[in-house]
């Protein structure tokens, strides 16, 4: 059964995000606006929960414009239920759907526990799906108990605040439906959001947010940014090597472990505090024989010259994730080394702050015009150059001394950039691809 939903995606993420719909999901009426996307699937529930660039998944009850709530509060109350909750069987028909769709979930994760267990016998499988759809059903017959969770942003907002609007669209609910207000713990959450141009109503079908992956044991970078990093790289990255200089505790490489197959990931990091966390992620991901973990530092990166396909990287910057070099006096050494690992025809991913993003459009214009530009010396440790933390494939590893020859790079192209919201900050995703030195626009 075709069932529209939308999911809630970060800022410069709902383009990923609608492409991502209808290449997994076949999804049709993909329909984005600021920070939601809205689409329509009749993929199992499963399937709409491997999404990678989304926060939230929500099954959709409402969407219209915006509404205009006057002053008088019993007349905003009659608005709101009338806009609002509207037609009392359309959420009927809803809430069937959310628990159908809940019994998938159920159901799934009892079958897996059952083959973790080796207990394959159809009758006990069957059994428990009877009685998960039982339940499911009479939750659908029963009024359920709920709470509403409102955001609204422009000129409503300057009246009613997010709190007293829940309290009046709870109140509706409570009135036309006759469910239950539980604001501890209600069976079905209902989500209002409200701007100057969009009403929109739904049901998160997932308690925890799908950005939130299991496998991350400890968290760095937002794993939908990780991943979009990996997306906006033009190379297929199966079949070859992948390296994230600067792996921290691995969000990338195990992002693009994931759907990428025989291929070899190489993470380095000169902290072993965080390649330590690193390993248990990778460990916790299943991928302790595909990604490699090394001690070193990015501006010595003990690999030989076009060792590698691809590089990702994510360069550290603001409060939470800054590192104690200087990275904009770093950025050209840092670049140099890693378009130095990289093959011909091979390409490079770069996050990076605002400021950076200046800087790398600097470099890499003087690049194009064959300009030589002298950086200051980078300090870094000759004795972490060879520590590793796991075994790496010994035919890619060769040793280089520091250089005090000034730095030009001269085979590295712009492609794209993306710009991308991190919470309290934007950043940049650039990507490049390495070109022969005389193919370089002049």
């Amino acid at each position: 059964m075709m069932k529209r939903f939308y999911c809630t995606a970060g800022a410069g993420m709902e383009d990923l995000l609608a492409e991502e719909v209808k290449t997994n999901l076949s999804a049709t009426e993909v329909e984005q606006i600021p920070g939601r996307v809205f689409f329509c699937s009749n993929s199992h529930l499963h399937i709409v929960t491997q999404l990678k660039s989304a926060e939230r998944l929500f099954l959709l009850l409402h969407k219209a414009g915006a509404i205009s709530l006057p002053n008088n509060p019993a007349k905003a109350a009659d608005v709101i239920q009338q806009s609002i909750v509207g037609d009392a069987d359309m959420w009927k028909q809803n809430v069937l759907t959310w628990t159908t769709l809940q019994g998938e979930l159920q159901d799934r994760q009892q079958r897996g526990q059952k083959r973790k267990r080796q207990e394959d016998e159809s009758s006990n499988v069957d059994a428990t799906s009877t009685n998960s759809m039982n339940s499911n059903t009479q939750l659908g017959m029963d009024p359920p108990s709920f709470r509403v969770s409102c955001r609204c942003s422009g000129i409503i907002a300057r009246s009613y605040t997010s709190q007293r609007l829940s309290r009046i669209i709870g109140m509706a609910i409570k009135e036309k439906l006759g469910w239950k207000v539980d604001l501890r713990e209600p069976k079905l959450e209902v989500n209002v959001y409200l701007s100057d141009d969009h009403c929109i109503v739904g049901m998160p079908l997932l308690k925890h947010p799908l950005a939130s992956r299991h496998y991350m044991k400890h968290n760095g970078l937002r794993s939908t940014i990780a991943w979009a990093m990996t997306s906006l790289c033009p190379k297929q990255l199966n079949d070859c090597v992948i390296l994230d200089p600067m792996c921290g505790v691995g969000a990338v490489l195990l992002e693009a472990a994931q759907d990428c197959s025989n291929t070899v990931f190489l993470g380095m990091d000169k902290d072993m505090s965080q390649l330590k966390k690193a390993k248990e992620n990778v460990k916790a991901a299943g991928m302790e024989g595909r990604v490699h973990l090394l001690q070193c530092s990015a501006m010595e990166i003990p690999l030989n010259d076009g060792a590698v396909d691809a590089v990702l990287c994510d360069v550290p910057f603001g409060r939470k994730f800054s590192c104690s070099t200087d990275m904009p006096t770093a950025l050209p050494r840092l670049l140099k080394e890693m378009e130095r690992v990289l093959r011909v025809g091979g390409h490079l991913v770069l996050l990076v702050s605002l400021q950076l993003s200046a800087q790398l459009k600097k470099i890499i214009r003087k690049q194009d015009q064959h300009a030589n530009s002298d950086t200051q010396k980078v300090h870094t440790d000759p004795s972490n150059a060879n520590k590793e933390c796991t075994d790496t494939p010994e035919n890619l590893m060769c040793y280089k001394s520091s250089s005090k020859t000034p730095i030009l790079i001269t085979s590295l192209r712009a492609l794209k950039t993306h710009k991308v919201s991190l919470g309290s900050t934007d950043a940049f995703i650039h990507t490049f691809t390495k070109v022969q030195p005389e193919m370089c626009s002049h």
